[in-house]
């Protein structure tokens, strides 16, 4: 039980996502958000 607690806090050691592309699709769709809402705020 503890052996499975310590691997959880550690977190695991696979590969699946690289942080590269994780903060380039988080940039992404950040960028893409504030687009949209620069686009719809033209009541102004």
């Amino acid at each position: 039980m503890t052996n499975a607690l310590t691997v959880l806090a550690e977190g695991s050691n696979h590969q699946s996502l690289s942080p590269a592309l994780t903060g380039g699709s988080a940039l992404f769709i950040l960028l893409l958000l504030l687009f949209i809402t620069t686009r719809f705020n033209r009541d102004r």
